[in-house]
């Protein structure tokens, strides 16, 4: 039984998972990218990432393309990447260098603080209004030198998402990090609440992770914040009988600037509704579980870490990533298994352990924006085009 503080859940279905329905549901599913996933924050990139004027990164998100750029400025701005004349998409890859934002397709060209400035033929437009025509702004936040963005919505910061727990990652220097490797983009066949469910489920650890098993012992533990879940393991000094975390535990060198209690923690985060990370000694992942469809989701992650060009540390980052690679291969099964049950009429909901104070949590902010949600079976077709009861969470 995983360590678990449980805060005060006044739900009236607290005691119960999401409804089966609500993981394979399009109806469902097109509600929640509204009212869950555009307002939400998602993290894009690094500073370290755009560290020169005109570097950019892109990100797609729910069928928009999002462009950050360092402006001649040096202000790191997020906006649409979509040009105002046809509609173009103005750059493509992941990231690039441009001293001006010039689409493709007609020559229109933009500052990199979003301004347009240059037009083919400007004279054969009569409507134009230049100064009417900046490419649209996207709400941009850099949380300890990460760069997140929001399509819309006007909740809590990052900052403010992750206050209770400000003190706890300081020490770790995340704006002095630099990209770990290349971001991987790893398509799964399940929903995305499926991928976040699994995430922050302590009671499976124990069952499913023989290798965490034998590196935290009893030690791993689950917290819920109104806004973030954490988790955590302390790695153990008996050596594991695998070789790869044997080693991981032998060659993991000091990191001085971390408190002596973070040495051998292995920290995990999940900043609602989709973004996780994990901190390690060693290095730092991110990830997203970003939908696709009712049934599709793309785990976007990357690896930062501090420059350190110790050998010892250079062979814990690697047996690190042996390590979760298999975590992965094994939550990958844990995942399509329940996708394929929750498919199941003979499934609808089923109760939770009051130490699943993740899920308990979760289920209680959707079920706020969305109060079908509570609905056992789902509601006639056409219901997310009726008037909607307030909800009484």
């Amino acid at each position: 039984m995983p360590n678990a503080h449980r805060n005060e859940d006044l739900d009236r279905d607290a005691d119960w998972s999401l409804p089966a329905w609500l993981y394979n549901d399009p109806e469902f599913f097109a509600v929640e990218m509204k009212r869950v996933m555009r307002p939400s924050w998602q993290v894009v990139c690094h500073i370290s990432d755009v560290p020169n004027i005109g570097d950019y990164h892109t990100f797609d998100f729910l069928g928009e393309s999002l462009l950050v750029v360092r402006g001649e400025d040096q202000k790191i701005r997020a906006m649409a990447n979509v040009c105002r004349h046809r509609g173009s998409r103005l750059v493509d890859g992941p990231s690039g260098c441009a001293r001006k934002l010039v689409c493709p397709y007609h020559a229109w060209s933009y500052e990199l603080d979003g301004r347009l400035t240059g037009v083919p033929m400007r004279g054969t437009y009569p409507s134009l209004e230049m100064e009417k025509l900046t490419l649209p702004a996207v709400d941009c936040e850099i949380f300890q030198g990460f760069i997140f963005v929001r399509l819309e919505g006007d909740g809590p910061t990052v900052a403010e998402m992750m206050a209770p727990y400000l003190s706890q990652i300081e020490p770790y220097r995340f704006e002095e990090m630099r990209a770990f490797g290349r971001v991987t983009l790893r398509p799964r066949p399940v929903n995305w609440k499926n991928v976040a469910d699994n995430y922050s489920d302590g009671l499976h650890i124990k069952v499913a992770h023989p290798g965490l098993t034998r590196l935290f012992g009893r030690s791993y533990g689950v917290e819920a914040e109104p806004w973030v879940d954490r988790m955590w393991g302390e790695l153990m000094d008996r050596p594991s009988a695998n070789p790869s975390e044997r080693m991981y535990q032998h060659l993991l060198p000091r990191v001085d600037h971390l408190p002596q209690a973070n040495q051998k923690l292995w920290l995990y985060f999940k900043l609602w509704p989709n973004v996780a990370f994990d901190i390690y000694p060693d290095q730092v992942d991110f990830m997203q579980f970003l939908p696709i469809s009712p049934t599709e989701t793309l785990i976007r992650e990357i690896a930062y870490a501090l420059p350190d060009e110790r050998r010892e540390m250079k062979a814990a980052r690697y047996l690190n990533w042996r390590i979760n690679r298999q975590v992965n291969a094994e939550d990958t099964v844990l995942i399509e298994r329940v996708q394929q049950g929750m498919a199941s009429p003979t499934f609808s909901v089923g109760p939770l352990s009051d130490t699943e104070v993740c899920l308990r949590g979760f289920g209680q902010k959707l079920r706020g924006l969305i109060p079908e949600a509570r609905q056992h079976q789902p509601p006639p077709a056409g219901w997310s085009h009726r008037p909607t009861t307030p909800s009484a969470s």
